[in-house]
């Protein structure tokens, strides 16, 4: 599935092509995804949004080791 480019999924993309995994959390209109170390240990950083194309790409799925819906 191709999906749209925006800053936001782009950082995103970028984080798991690196082997970095995320959490996903509620955050009012959009998400806050807690950027983790490849091992899935502990947080380096979080990544808040509401982009539409970030919160379809991670819509239905809770981490990164959920399977992506297509």
């Amino acid at each position: 599935m191709t999906w749209p480019v925006s800053e936001a999924l782009a950082r995103l993309r970028r984080w798991e092509e690196a082997g970095g995994t995320w959490r996903a959390m509620p955050a009012g209109d959009g998400l806050t995804l807690v950027l983790c170390r490849c091992d899935g240990g502990e947080e380096v950083d979080r990544l808040t949004s509401a982009d539409d194309a970030l919160v379809s790409y991670v819509a239905g799925r809770s981490s990164s080791e959920d399977d992506v819906r297509l």
